[in-house]
Formats: C-alpha cells, structure tokens, sequence
C-alpha cells in the first residue's frame, strides 16, 4: 500500500480498503491474507487467512506518525512496514514471525503468551489448562478453564465473592468493548456487571472491558497495559491460607534443625551458588539465539523429552562419546527421535552446541541428519533428531558379524551418498559449510542404508568468495585431520576432501585408521593402502568379507580416488565437483602420489580415548621426507 493511501472502514456506510497479499511473489492475482481495519472502537489492525484471524495489532491509541510509510502484505502472510528516512525506504516492522506470540490466538482463550525466545505459553492466575495432556504436549490452542467459577447471583455484582487480579505489561486480548469513562468508573462499572471478566484503562484510549474469553493475549517483559480479570474471592484467599501453613511449617523446620544450622548455611550457600549458575548459563544459551535462528526449529521442553525417553533409561541408550550420550525416544505422535543430551563434563561447549543448532536447522539434503529442535533447561542441553534405525555406519563396517550386510554394492551407494552431502554442504546449499569433522562415526544409517552426514558442532560457514580460514584451536579426529590443518590449523573444502579419503579408505578396507596395524613393520593404513595400489592396483584391497560381491575395476577405481583425496598438499586433492565427476563416471584418473602425513598406531594407543573428537594437536604426528 503506497504512502496516503491508508486502510480505512467507514463505520456509516460500512465500506472498507482493504490490502490483499499476491498469491505468490510471481502472480498478483489475490493471495491467501487479507489486511482491514476493524470496525470496532478503538479499531486495529486485522490480518485474516481466509475467514480466520491471523494477526492483530491491537487497539489504536490513534497516534500519527509524521515520516512517511508505506505497508506491503507478503504472499506469506508477513506485514512488512516501511518508513522513509530520507534517502531510503527501512523496515520498521514485519510481523508475524512463525511460532512466536504475534500469531492469532497461539496460546487460546484465557492463555497468556509471554513473548520470549522462543515463546511460552502459560494461564492466566485461577484458570488450568483444558486439556492437560495436549498442553503438555506442545498442543496450547485449546487454551485454558477456570479452576474456580465466578459465583453470580442473578444481577447480583458478586461483590463478596469475586475479586479484580491485576496483570502487568499486556497487549489487551480482542473482542472488547469501549466506554467513555475514566479510570474510577470503569472499576466500579466492571465490579457493577458480573459477566465483565476483565477491564483495563488505557490513558490514550479510555476504558476497554470484556464480556467473553479473553483471546489473543501477550505480555512483554516491559511495557503494555495494565489488564484487570475477574476470579473468585477464594483464588486468592487460598494462597493467603497456603502462605500461613508455609509460614508455619518453615518456623517448625527452622526449629527442628536449630542444631544443624551451620551445615544449612553451608548448604544454602551451594544452592543458592548453583541456582544463580544454572540461571545465568540458561539466559546466556538462549540469548545467543536470534529470532531467525528459531525460525525452522521446535523447542521442547524437559519433561517431554523425559517422557519419550523413559526418563533417559539405560534400554534406550544408543551410544555415548566426549559430547555425552545418545537416546532412543518416542514422541506422543509416534515419532521417533535420537536425543543427544551433552554431559556436564562434554567437551562440546556453548559454541558447537549453538553451532549445531543454527547450522543443521538451515541445511536440508538427503544425505544430511535433520535436527527436529532442541531443548535447553538449566543446565541441560539436548538436541533432538530424526531417528536412524541402522545407527552408524561403523557399527556394521567393523562389526564381524554383521559387516557381511554390506556388500560391496551398498559400499558403493554409501561412498556416493556421502559425496553427495559434501557436495550439497560446499557448493549447493545456501551456506557454503566445511564440517570438519567428516569420520566413519558421524555417517548415520536409515531404514534403506542410506548414508547421513552427522555432528555437526565444529562445522564452519564461509562467505562470498572465501576459501580457506586459519583457526589456533585445532579440533578434530586424528587420522582425518589434513597436514595443513593439524600443523598450521588452516581448513578449507580440501580439508573435507582429505578426511574423506580416508573414510573412503576404511569403507573398502573394512579397516579403522586408528587400530590398522600391518605386518611388523607397524604400517599404517594409508602406507598399506599406497603399496598395494602400486603392486596390484588396490584390487585385494576390499573387506574379505565381502569380496565375492565386488566389481575389481570399480574398487580399484575407488582406491585410486581414495588417494587422490589424501594427498598431502591441497592443491593436488580433487575438490567436490571434482570428486563427484570421478565417482559417477569413467573418465580418466590422475596418478596419486605417494601419501606422507603418517600418524603411526602407537599415536593412537597414548589416548586415553581413541575416539575422542576433541584434540588439542600434542600427539606425535610423523611427515614423511
């Protein structure tokens, strides 16, 4: 809607302007929202979908704005508002951002919705949830019930019995109706007439009062009206009666333990230190957080989680590493989910946990994990995501008994899968992503042994035209880690390449890098690999276990694009294009060099954790010359 021309009702004639959305950014024709003032006094501002609300403004004090603005209804829905500064056209506002308190009526009658990252729903003082089961779910439309009916007698004001509870910092609920009246008389009118539930005196506007269920509420942290609603006498008589008994019971306590009252300090004290720790590290998870970044993602809360995983059960363990543990659960829909849930002692910090969050909540591929939310409570940091039935791809590679499921043929559609995925991550999604710590592990299996590219917490995003970045704290696996990156801490795509390499490696070899051990000479993987390509091309190379399924040429092709990715400078390694062209057609390979950034067995046998993610580079790593 261009500046002057404002939306308008005519309250005589009932003729109203109107902003309709395009259906579509490419087709004007008229969209699914609708944007009208109402014809209410106070009026406000009403987007609908179809017959239903979709967002309000709120009353309007009817203060003019003296910049000039214009409005623009999206195809999706969002109210965009513009004002010109002087040289150019700024967003002051768009509205409404899914899941959060700008969408109609999210938590339902008589439920507050308190505008936080992300939003909260809870109920109004007196009244319950109505159905407590779906709210305990996530489900809140419903909305809430009074625990206490009002008790009115006829035309009885229900003086006696009901009182005024006042609620601070809200954007009045709809459906209401004005009366000319000030502060004083629009009390006692509301106290006057018991079917008034609720009143608020706004100074621009006068007296707003509600005589059915108060919809579409939010309270901000600061700011709003003051909203008065009506409950019965003994919604507040009884915390009055709790309050004595509590009183009561604290002064026999205090007696009882007179005795122990130094160890009480000195347990107060840790309390109260762990209390003001837990808050401060919650406030600081979430305020990291942008409203963006909650966009795509679902935030559960604890108790659902504890529910689905039987309280974290040993039955549903899945697996454990240096981040924590992994759980098996089962939503109330019948979903199933895999539940990481970081230990307190994880060497996953706020940064990757983050990292996580946001990176995998934009990335969507068919050969990438999909993170459905998160939960962050305390001290407790969970990330939920979809459940894979076949776990991880190391689970059968170095499994004797079960390493025979895998032929060669599912070998082969994993490797291709996998470089699918780093295709996606370097060079087609949105996000130009290096994972950076690409290992056997981390590739998850579904139903149909499709591979997923897992863990994502030291992933990096590059920009523009970056290629490569330089970081002092070198994390990773040992074994996947290029030279450059584990002597210099410079990473870029050819970083990915390399780690590839060796995971492509170990999934023709059945062999783990970390525990190859060849011959008495102690020769490493990659060493073993590099001289049987030389004296037979690679071809015995393939897993025993599964050589009558293999096509010699087709393996040997693999070997030699195995150590093409590992080759110790950069340069030389192919990037993911490249590599996807070698995987998927015939043509002709380069010749390998000979692969020199060795890191022997014994390296691995100083951890005290071989499979540990996080490694400060201190490990004797040994370069050929």
């Amino acid at each position: 809607m261009l500046p002057f021309s404002p939306l308008t009702c005519n309250l005589t004639t009932g003729e109203k302007r109107v902003l309709t959305s395009w259906k579509s950014y490419t087709d004007p024709s008229p969209g699914d929202f609708v944007t009208q003032i109402t014809p209410q006094v106070p009026s406000q501002v009403l987007t609908t979908r179809g017959s239903k609300p979709y967002y309000r403004s709120g009353p309007w004090a009817k203060i003019r704005d003296s910049k000039l603005s214009r409005l623009v209804l999206t195809p999706e829905g969002h109210l965009k508002r513009f004002q010109h500064s002087g040289t150019k056209w700024e967003v002051t506002y768009e509205g409404p951002l899914a899941n959060s308190c700008d969408v109609y009526g999210l938590c339902g009658p008589f439920g507050l919705c308190v505008r936080s990252v992300p939003p909260k729903c809870k109920c109004f003082k007196g009244f319950v949830p109505k159905y407590k089961e779906e709210w305990e779910r996530g489900n809140r439309t419903d909305g809430c019930v009074r625990r206490t009916e009002l008790l009115c007698y006829g035309n009885s004001t229900g003086k006696s019995q009901n009182v005024f509870h006042p609620v601070a910092n809200i954007k009045p609920p709809d459906s209401y109706k004005f009366a000319d009246l000030d502060a004083e008389e629009c009390y006692q009118s509301c106290l006057r007439n018991c079917s008034c539930l609720a009143f608020a005196f706004i100074r621009e506007i006068g007296c707003l009062m509600w005589n059915h269920e108060l919809m579409d509420t939010v309270q901000f942290s600061s700011g709003g009206e003051l909203l008065s609603i009506r409950l019965a006498r003994s919604e507040l008589d009884g915390n009055k009666r709790k309050k004595t008994i509590t009183a009561s019971l604290v002064s026999l306590f205090l007696f009882v333990i007179l005795g122990s009252a130094v160890f009480c300090v000195w347990r107060y004290r840790v309390k109260h230190n762990e209390k003001i720790s837990n808050d401060a590290s919650q406030d600081a998870w979430s305020n990291d957080l942008t409203p963006q970044d909650f966009s795509s993602l679902c935030f559960f809360e604890m108790n659902i989680i504890q529910t689905a995983t039987n309280n974290f059960s040993l039955s549903n363990k899945l697996g454990h590493g240096g981040f924590g543990s992994v759980y098996k659960g089962k939503l109330q829909d019948g979903k199933e989910i895999a539940v990481k849930r970081l230990s307190s002692s994880s060497r996953q910090g706020k940064e990757e946990f983050m990292n996580e969050i946001v990176l995998i909540s934009k990335l969507q591929h068919r050969n990438l994990v999909r993170i459905f939310g998160c939960c962050i409570e305390g001290e407790e940091r969970l990330l939920i995501y979809e459940f894979m039935v076949n776990k991880s791809l190391d689970t059968f590679l170095f499994d004797s008994s079960k390493k025979h499921k895998i032929d060669w043929q599912k070998r082969f559609d994993i490797i291709q899968g996998i470089a699918r995925g780093l295709l996606y991550l370097h060079h087609d999604s949105r996000l130009r992503v290096i994972h950076r710590d690409l290992k056997v592990s981390n590739i998850l299996l579904d139903e149909n042994m499709n591979p997923k590219i897992s863990d994502f917490g030291l992933a990096r995003m590059f920009e523009g035209a970056q290629y490569e970045e330089n970081t002092r704290r070198v994390v990773g696996t040992l074994g996947y880690m290029s030279p450059e990156y584990a002597w210099t801490g410079i990473f870029s795509e050819k970083s990915d390449i390399y780690a590839f390499g060796v995971l492509l490696l170990e999934i023709i070899s059945g062999e783990k890098i970390s525990r190859f051990n060849y011959a008495k000479e102690g020769k490493d993987l990659l060493e073993y690999v590099w001289e049987s390509w030389c004296e037979n091309g690679g071809i015995f190379l393939l897993d025993k276990d599964v050589d009558d399924s293999s096509h010699p040429l087709e393996v040997a092709r693999c070997v030699q694009i195995g150590l093409l990715c590992v080759q110790h400078q950069p340069v030389d390694r192919p990037n993911t294009l490249e590599l996807m062209s070698m995987l998927t057609t015939k043509s002709d390979l380069p010749s390998p060099e000979k692969p020199i950034f060795v890191v022997h067995k014994r390296d691995y046998e100083s951890l005290s954790n071989p499979l540990i993610t996080f490694n400060e580079m201190t490990q004797s790593v040994i370069i050929g010359r």
